[in-house]
This record gives structure tokens, C-alpha cells and sequence, in this order.
């Protein structure tokens, strides 16, 4: 199913009222730095921290009232759990959250907070897939995946119409958008509404390093399902392989991919903190640390547009990155 400009202007509507319509801001010390306009869009003031409320609630908000009584499952390291776990409450409906035991302990008792029950499982010897579908066949619960889903992605391509609609109230028109890439749900929405409001703007999105899954798929025209050596800072981006609904999208829309290393990324966060006055975790500063890396082609005119996509970091990590330990 592909999703459309009118399904993302729909996710728009049911989110009004609900989701915070996150502002742009500008720095005059990264425009300095960087040598043009950058407008930054920060999903670190959305509710639950991160940008992945708004599919979360635009998913849930069209259950049906008998499944809605059932309840959702869903599976995430942190941001989606979250998401979720507050839409349901808003919605009021029961949900139930798979949380890797090694998730960030913020993350998880964020998640408790919002209402849902957490079950936590080994993400090296547990399938989460798995487990889910254990939990809906013996709750006749949905599940709402993290990001392979048309609902999904059309809340979260919600960011794209409010960055082109407040860019323009700018004066400004993109010459490029920089967001991180995942399992491609946010970019995936983000592009596809920037690409149907600014034809001319080009899409980058960021990877970390050992997880440039997409990068890979994009370079051989299919899905590449990569197995990681290693983790990433970037626990919300180590999604082995693009989705199956989002990377056809990502192959007509995004026009390059930048892989970023841990250092870059730890650099970015200290950027965001110190210059920006913004908590941005490693997975929403890979767009930062790609800006401030060079390693994002732009045009001659117009300005960039940044997506940092979530605030969600464990204390003690960002205190580390902070002294310089990470």
C-alpha cells in the first residue's frame, strides 16, 4: 500500500489537538559554522520525547471500538514503545510493550509510566516477532509495528507537511532535508510529503555505521538484510533492513545516505547540548552529526532543513558523552 499526501493531510487532522506541532528554530552559530540556513525541526519536544507519537496515535486512533477493547502489542527499544504506550492511554485502551532487557532503563520506565505493561526479552536469543504474536493470538490484541505500516508512516510524514508549511512562513525554501534512517517509517512519511509539497528539494537521510542497511539496499536496488558485528550508540537505528512498505518509498524518494561513526554522533549530542541548548540522543543526532561532518552535499541556493527525532537518552550515556568518555 502506498501512502499519499492525502493520508498524511488525514494523520494530520486526527493528531490535532494531540500531538505537539514541534516549532522550526534557527542557530546562527550553526548557520555560521556550516555556512548556510539550517532550520531544525526538534521531535526532542514531542510528547513522550520523540517523533514517534504521532504514528503511534494516528495507528490507534482507527482501531476499531472491539479491538480497541482488546488492547495493542507492540515492540520497540524505546521511543515507539513509548509512543504507543501514551496513545493507548489517551485512547483508552490496554496495551502491552516487548522491550529488549538491554534497552536504556529510561526508556523503560518512561514506558511503565505512560500506563502500558512491559514485558522485557533477550533480544539474542528471543524473537520479538515471535513473542507478539504469541501475546495477539492469546489477547486477540493488534500489534502496531514500529514502522512497516501505512498508518505509521503517514503520522510520522506529518513532520514533512509542518516543515515545509513553517519553512515557507520563513521565507525559506529547502534545499535539502536531513533525518535519520531506521527501519525508514519516519523517512519514509517525511519524504514523501516534502517530495509532493517541494519537488525540487533532495532527501538525505543518516545511518549509523555497521547499520547502513539502507545505503546497502539502496546501491543494490533490493533489501539488504545486514547482520550486525557489533552495536551502535544508536540503539534506535539498528534495524537490520529497511522495510517492506518503506524502502520502496525511500528508492523513488531519497537521493543520498550519509553513514555516520559513534564519535561523530557523540560530537553532535555535545553540539546540540552546548550550542543548540537541545537533549538529543545518539539515534536524532545522526542528521546533526552528518551536517557538521561534511558529509551532506548541498546546493548553491536555499537552506537545509534537520529533523533531530528524539530526546530519549539514559542519563548516566549522556553524561558520559558529555565528559567525553564515549
Amino acid at each position: 500500500m502506498t501512502v499519499t499526501l492525502p493520508d498524511i493531510e488525514a494523520a494530520a487532522a486526527r493528531l490535532a489537538g494531540h500531538a505537539v506541532e514541534t516549532p522550526l528554530i534557527e542557530s546562527p552559530a550553526l548557520n555560521e559554522r556550516l555556512g548556510r540556513r539550517v532550520l531544525i525541526k526538534p521531535e526532542t519536544l514531542q510528547r513522550v520525547g520523540a517523533f514517534k507519537f504521532r504514528g503511534a496515535y494516528n495507528r490507534l486512533a482507527q482501531l476499531s471500538s472491539q479491538q480497541a477493547q482488546a488492547g495493542v502489542v507492540a515492540y520497540s527499544s524505546g521511543n515507539h514503545a513509548q509512543g504507543v504506550a501514551l496513545a493507548a492511554r489517551l485512547l483508552g485502551m490496554p496495551a502491552l510493550i516487548l522491550m529488549p532487557s538491554d534497552a536504556p532503563t529510561v526508556k523503560i520506565e518512561a514506558t511503565r509510566g505512560y500506563g502500558a505493561e512491559v514485558q522485557l526479552y533477550d533480544r539474542l536469543t528471543q524473537s520479538r516477532e515471535a513473542l507478539a504474536a504469541t501475546v495477539a493470538a492469546e489477547r486477540g490484541a493488534v500489534i502496531v509495528p514500529s514502522f512497516d505500516d501505512p498508518d505509521i508512516i503517514a503520522g510520522q510524514g506529518t513532520i514533512g507537511l509542518e516543515l515545509i508549511r513553517q519553512a515557507g512562513a520563513r521565507g525559506a525554501e529547502l534545499d535539502v532535508v536531513v533525518a535519520p534512517i531506521g527501519g525508514g517509517g519516519l523517512m519514509a512519511g517525511l519524504s514523501t510529503a516534502v517530495k509532493a509539497l517541494s519537488p525540487a528539494t533532495a532527501i538525505v537521510g543518516v545511518e549509523p555505521e555497521g547499520f547502513d542497511d539502507t545505503l546497502r539496499s539502496l546501491q543494490k536496488d533490493e533489501r539488504i538484510n545486514i547482520k550486525p558485528t557489533t552495536r551502535s550508540l544508536c540503539d534506535a537505528l539498528e534495524s537490520p533492513a529497511p522495510g517492506e512498505l518503506t524502502f520502496p518509498v525511500l528508492q523513488k524518494t531519497v537521493a543520498d545516505v550519509a553513514v555516520v561513526s559513534d564519535a561523530e554522533v557523540a560530537e553532535a549530542m555535545r553540539y546540540a547540548f552546548a550550542v543548540l541548548k537541545l537533549v538529543v540522543e545518539p539515534g536524532g543526532a545522526v542528521g546533526l552529526a552528518a551536517l557538521l561532518g561534511g558529509k551532506v552535499k548541498f546546493g548553491k541556493e536555499g537552506a537545509t532543513g534537520l529533523v533531530l527525532s528524539g530526546g530519549n537518552v539514559d542519563p548516566e550515556l549522556f553524561a558520559q558523552v558529555l565528559r567525553r568518555e564515549i
